[in-house]
């Protein structure tokens, strides 16, 4: 399981003009079953992305298709869980 942090950058003020394709690569996580929850750090400070069933290559290859990404409007940190306890709601996390 990831945990990915979309931090804003020097270019926030560009993120009006890419939120259609930012939103649009947001749906394609969800479709393709890697993305399990969206949402806003705040105040304001960008966005994090809880993901699964997927590798960190892959991950990563995705994470550099955002177009806040690639247009510098974010910088993404993405750490590494290795679940050890869960609720069972959540079990599907734990390998």
């Amino acid at each position: 399981m990831f945990f990915v942090s979309l931090k804003f950058a020097g270019s926030k003020a560009k993120a009006p003009v890419f939120m259609e394709g930012h939103n649009a690569w947001i749906r394609r996580g969800f479709d393709d079953g890697v993305f399990l929850l969206v949402g806003g750090l705040q105040p304001s400070a960008g966005g994090a992305i809880l993901a699964h069933n997927t590798s960190r290559a892959d991950l990563e290859n995705r994470v550099r298709e955002d177009p806040f990404v690639a247009e510098g409007i974010v910088t993404a940190d993405i750490a590494e869980v290795a679940p050890a306890r869960v609720d069972e709601r959540l079990s599907f996390l734990k390998p």
